[in-house]
């Protein structure tokens, strides 16, 4: 990746960031295009931990309710966006379908998760969710482990904002599904 100055930042287009990210030195780093700029991502352990928590309750409602895909760290990109190409740390599409195996998934998720990380701050992941909603997904849950909290972003409705009492659920997109917070952070509070 080209170095930046603190006064100018190269831009890159969908296009290019693809053929960044497939370059063999870059195979193993988590990559995603935010608004032309291409951002690492260098998750923790307590970050893993917490999204596979998300991503194994998910996959334990789908085994028994078979109503679409989750996936962790897959790019998503909407058509006619030539500046982003999304991350979230956790995915859920609704429907059925093969998954992509090549490239990015060509539409936002039903369902974004995004993790926390100690590098990201709040103003990053509240743009993130509204990219998410305003760009097709119908729920965000941006989860932030030092608080033990998770906030659920929806289109058109306040952010929730969930803690270790509140149940998540899946409303109309994952009906049935609840999910204790307390689960989620069951490893790092024992």
């Amino acid at each position: 990746m080209d170095k930046t100055t603190a006064t100018h930042k190269k831009l890159y287009t969908l296009a290019e960031f693809e053929q960044i990210a497939a370059l063999p030195e870059n195979q193993d780093r988590l990559l995603e295009l935010i608004n032309g700029e291409i951002v690492e991502k260098v998750p923790t352990e307590e970050h893993g931990v917490i999204a596979l928590w998300i991503a194994t309750f998910l996959n334990m409602y789908l085994l028994d309710n078979p109503i679409g895909l989750v996936s962790a760290e897959a790019n998503h990109r909407v058509k006619g966006d030539n500046q982003n190409a999304r991350l979230p740390d956790i995915s859920f599409i609704k429907g059925k379908r093969d998954p992509v195996k090549k490239g990015s998934v060509s539409r936002m998720p039903d369902l974004a998760v995004e993790v926390k990380s100690p590098d990201d701050k709040p103003p990053e992941l509240h743009e993130k969710a509204n990219y998410y909603i305003k760009n097709g997904s119908q729920v965000v849950w941006v989860v932030y482990p030092e608080k033990l909290r998770i906030e659920v972003h929806r289109q058109g409705v306040e952010v929730q904002v969930l803690g270790m009492e509140d149940t998540l659920d899946g409303g109309d997109l994952l009906p049935g599904f609840t999910l204790p917070v307390k689960q989620i952070f069951r490893k790092i509070t024992d």
